[in-house]
């Protein structure tokens, strides 16, 4: 039974119930974050106290896909005011596996004789609740407590259940139905055993009584009170604009809250893909700029080969300058080769330098037509030969000096080793 209103229950139990069901671990644990169990037994704690008639309890919830999940959820009533005459909604609030991160699912939950009004602005037909306060929930200033008052508050400018009275042996072709009677009648005084089982439309939650709702009941006590009771007052027109214009209000202020979302989240996606063109450029300028460091080096290291060469030249010339060559008719006796080895390689090379500038002046020669076709062949023929053999020589000369500096750099170094 839910505790009538005016009455606060003891907190007591609820906390050990929370505090047992939180702490349980294994298969049969909940599956909410550990970090945010100690928030989520605040606010059920806090919403019992505020709202006695909300009972925190332990269920299974179906997922559209089919999964189920043991969550908590707040089962009861929400009180609202309607026309100054207070009446209570049955809802379910379901604390989903991400709670408090995201927002509860909520659910009207109507007994067998009360019907969801069509169309509402927040209750689908389903019963499934959607409310500004849910769609801009805000992790952790949102809670439980706030949530109810904004419910009981919406609920009250627009009612979203209302009851059907069933006809009695006297039935009356035109079905009567009425939104609420006095808070004092009894809301399940049908007859037969109806008044007894009135309870929730869904099997899986037992049966249960409500405190006094605007609702009515079924049976021969409910089409007494369709016959004795007066005609409805006019609602006054000023309430109902005023009532209008706070719904076209939060509406207008709900639109224009979701807008401005989607702009923020344009922007934001807008500079994150500055931001990855950034970084790629920030990748290539970094390439570029180690290239240039590597080609920086590569021209010092050949620019200080350059200055040693040039001063070994300069050298080379103050301590020749003004030495006469003696009595030398050739100016190429001025040089001497270091050994046998690199006196072939220098006549090796002269001849094939000297054959390709033979080739070189047949070829302007038969351009010309200074030598017959068949002379140049010839020469051409002889030379390459020539120049051929001189080449062969060059290679193997070459061969050898490398053989014989490897194996002076073999004497140094065992020289120093010794």
């Amino acid at each position: 039974m839910v505790p009538p209103a005016g009455h606060s229950p003891n907190p007591q139990p609820t906390q050990q119930f929370l505090s047992s069901v939180l702490s349980q671990a294994g298969p049969s644990a909940l599956p909410y974050f550990p970090d945010v169990k100690w928030y989520v037994r605040e606010h059920l704690v806090s919403l019992t106290k505020t709202y006695p008639s909300l009972e925190p309890k332990t269920a299974t919830f179906n997922h559209n896909d089919g999964r189920t999940v043991n969550l908590l959820q707040a089962d009861g009533t929400i009180p609202m005011t309607f026309q100054g005459v207070t009446y209570n909604i049955p809802v379910v609030i379901w604390l989903m596996e991400s709670y408090p991160r995201h927002p509860p699912c909520v659910f009207v939950n109507p007994t067998r004789d009360m019907l969801i009004k069509r169309p509402h602005p927040y209750v689908n037909p389903s019963g499934l609740v959607s409310i500004p306060y849910l769609q801009n929930w805000v992790y952790p200033s949102s809670n439980l407590v706030d949530l109810v008052r904004n419910l009981s508050v919406l609920f009250g400018r627009d009612p979203p259940l209302y009851s059907q009275r069933r006809p009695t042996s006297n039935p009356n072709p035109n079905p009567n139905f009425n939104f609420g009677i006095a808070p004092g009648g009894n809301p399940h005084s049908g007859a037969s055993n109806l008044g007894s089982t009135a309870g929730y439309a869904h099997p899986a939650i037992p049966p249960r009584n409500y405190p006094p709702s605007p609702y009515g009941s079924g049976g021969a006590a409910a089409a007494a009170a369709a016959r004795i009771q007066p005609p409805p007052p006019t609602e006054d027109p000023t309430e109902v604009f005023k009532r209008n214009a706070i719904n076209k209000l939060v509406e207008s202020v709900h639109n224009d809250v979701a807008g401005s979302r989607k702009m923020r989240e344009a922007e934001m996606e807008g500079l994150f893909n500055s931001q990855a063109v950034l970084r790629q450029r920030e990748e290539q300028l970094n390439k570029g700029l180690k290239e240039m460091q590597d080609e920086k080096e590569g021209l010092e290291q050949q620019l200080q080969m350059v200055l040693t060469n040039t001063d070994v030249l300069e050298a080379w010339l103050r301590d020749n300058e003004g030495k006469k060559l003696g009595n030398l008719e050739n100016v190429d006796d001025a040089f001497e080769c270091m050994d046998v080895l690199s006196r072939q390689m220098l006549e090796c090379t002269a001849s094939d330098l000297a054959i390709e500038d033979v080739v070189y002046s047949l070829d302007k020669a038969i351009q010309l037509g200074a030598v017959p076709f068949d002379q140049y062949l010839r020469n051409v023929r002889s030379l390459s030969r020539e120049q051929f053999f001189h080449r062969a020589l060059a290679a193997k000369v070459r061969a050898s000096q490398l053989q014989a500096q490897v194996a002076s750099m073999a004497a140094r170094t065992s020289h120093y080793v010794t």
